[in-house]
């Protein structure tokens, strides 16, 4: 633990704070997990709280929080945080809205505190090598293939397919942070396919046509009922090779052929980064990826299915 760790409160402590946050933070140098907030019950070794409010008015000494909660509900305890003097860190999808996101920058950099939107698969090993590698090149297509069982990565997740949990775009999402990190250009959606059970306000399935740069044509398949093995994979044709990251971009091929891509170590990073920003009393804010699942629920199609259930 650093001299100078920030304390930080982990708030929403469900599957995926259990397998990532948590061991992320045990071996931070900038920050000591000082503090749980969890409405299904205390975290064995941390002050452990039902609610924000209840951490704010206890007068527990937390310097910043790191949200983990359903994005729905991301906003009004964001901005909590932020008016008590707190720094935040965001899960992705970082809220609901872009226009939520926006406030919430704005009221971080009024009150001199770091607000970081957080996109975890950004930092898997081969998306820097292959930003890389395609600054030199022209893109001529990607394709994008994100698919996945929500029964096996989401288990009992209603809140995921309700109004606001937006459905296959919470993992999709990860593929447009991923293609909006490594292509140079700007990616604009041109359409949409969306299907939704008929007992469901999110879609579970998702084809997305975008161009890149004006010019190159992105097509994107997201499925949230794929039984099979995991599909998580981009490819991207250039006028010279064909790149292909694989395993949500840990592993990156160069015409077929393996490239040593760097360490996974996704969510250690981020809080790196965090602790960095904090300490040059900065933010870092990006909506890209956000802004297009949103155009996607605006411009889509909507196609109606079978109910569904877990």
């Amino acid at each position: 633990m650093g001299a100078t760790a920030k304390r930080l409160a982990l708030v929403g402590v469900g599957k995926i704070a259990r397998g990532q946050h948590l061991p992320a933070l045990a071996g931070s140098e900038g920050f000591e997990l000082v503090a749980a907030v969890n409405r299904d019950g205390p975290i064995a070794g941390l002050s452990s709280f039902a609610d924000l409010q209840s951490m704010l008015e206890s007068g527990i000494e937390v310097d910043a929080v790191s949200l983990c909660t359903p994005p729905a509900c991301r906003y009004e305890l964001a901005r909590m945080a932020l008016d008590a003097g707190l720094h935040v860190m965001l899960e992705k999808p970082p809220a609901a809205t872009v226009t939520e996101v926006h406030d919430l920058e704005a009221r971080a950099r009024q009150r001199g505190r770091t607000l970081f939107t957080t996109w975890h698969s950004r930092e898997a090993g081969g998306v820097e090598p292959a930003r890389a590698w395609l600054s030199e090149r022209v893109i001529e297509s990607v394709s994008v293939t994100w698919k996945e069982d929500i029964r096996v990565w989401h288990p009992g997740q209603d809140w995921i397919l309700q109004a606001g949990g937006m459905g296959v775009f919470d993992p999709g999402i990860n593929a447009l942070s991923i293609l909006t990190r490594i292509l140079p250009g700007r990616l604009t959606l041109e359409s949409a396919s969306l299907d939704f059970p008929n007992n469901c306000q999110s879609p579970i399935a998702a084809e997305m046509v975008l161009s890149h740069a004006g010019a190159a044509r992105v097509a994107a398949s997201l499925d949230f009922l794929y039984t099979g093995t995991p599909c998580w994979n981009i490819e991207v044709r250039t006028d010279r090779e064909t790149l292909l990251l694989t395993e949500g971009g840990h592993r990156m091929f160069i015409d077929e052929t393996p490239h040593l891509a760097g360490s996974d170590q996704e969510y250690a990073r981020l809080y790196r980064r965090f602790s960095d920003l904090i300490a040059t009393g900065a933010c870092d804010v990006d909506c890209r990826p956000l802004r297009l699942v949103e155009d996607a629920l605006m411009l889509g199609r909507r196609h109606e299915r079978a109910a569904f259930h877990f």
